[in-house]
């Protein structure tokens, strides 16, 4: 059986590595990089640095390998992921099979947190389809979600509200917006919204040196977050961002009031 670990990376910062992300490091012979090509080898030398930082002794092998690109299928975008899994997972079977030695460890690094907007769990389920044996262990990391929040220093979740999180192809039809935190929105379906209620914390390449944070009413700032974005994609040659749009609540003394209830009262 396959010894395979899925450890969450953070969102750029090897600050932000967990003391489980690091002794799971230490536990590995094999790390399996993706190389998504030239655009980004940021991302690339940032896995790197996390494991010069955590492993100084060089007790390890890199094995680094062309990520298959998504290509956009005729009939749809769900598959054009299924298409791109498939091939993912090829690749993998591949890699696991003649990359470890018996006994060995093989590793992915993944950003941010593995169970949230990554597709590696889901190959590794097609990895096993395809007759590989696998032992897989998981180690939660710090997400972009997270890292946001923290940098415009705001709570998530608002007291009775429920979150909701999704990829900027779905906020358009989502209808009312209260909470809702925006990933993979590369179109900037934010700027088709114009409800004056709505405010924005954007951020971009959190946890790196080229951070870049924007808060306010989401009329009065979204020309600005597309200018920035947009120059800054055209100098790093990718763009990695995410964002919370919530409604502001109105003060109390601007909600109808209604008379008491005999009922009414806190409980007890």
């Amino acid at each position: 059986m396959i010894q395979v670990l899925l450890i969450g990376i953070g969102a750029g910062d090897p600050c932000q590595i967990t003391y489980e992300a690091v002794e799971a490091l230490r536990c590995v012979d094999v790390f399996f990089v993706m190389d998504k090509g030239p655009e980004v080898q940021d991302l690339l030398g940032l896995r790197k640095a996390i494991l010069q930082r955590y492993l100084p002794d060089g007790s390890y092998r890199i094995v680094q390998v062309t990520d298959p690109p998504r290509v956009r299928q005729t009939s749809g975008y769900a598959e054009s992921v299924d298409v791109w899994h498939r091939q993912r997972a090829a690749a993998y079977a591949t890699l696991l099979q003649t990359e470890l030695q018996p006994g060995q460890t093989g590793a992915f690094l993944l950003w941010g947190e593995p169970g949230l907007y990554d597709s590696t769990l889901r190959v590794m389920q097609r990895v096993r389809e395809r007759g590989v044996s696998l032992a897989l262990k998981v180690v939660p990391g710090i997400s972009s979600m997270q890292l946001l929040a923290a940098r415009h220093q705001i709570a998530l979740t608002r007291v009775g509200e429920p979150l909701i999180v999704l990829p900027g192809r779905r906020l358009v039809n989502l209808g009312r917006i209260d909470n809702v935190v925006v990933m993979l929105d590369s179109c900037c379906a934010f700027t088709e919204l114009s409800d004056p209620a709505l405010t924005i914390f954007w951020g971009a390449y959190l946890g790196t040196a080229d951070e870049m944070l924007i808060a306010g009413p989401l009329e009065a700032v979204k020309a600005r977050i597309v200018e920035v974005r947009a120059s800054l994609r055209r100098r790093k040659g990718w763009m990695m961002d995410i964002y919370l749009l919530r409604r502001e609540v109105l003060p109390t003394s601007a909600c109808p009031t209604e008379p008491a209830s005999p009922l009414s009262g806190h409980p007890g």
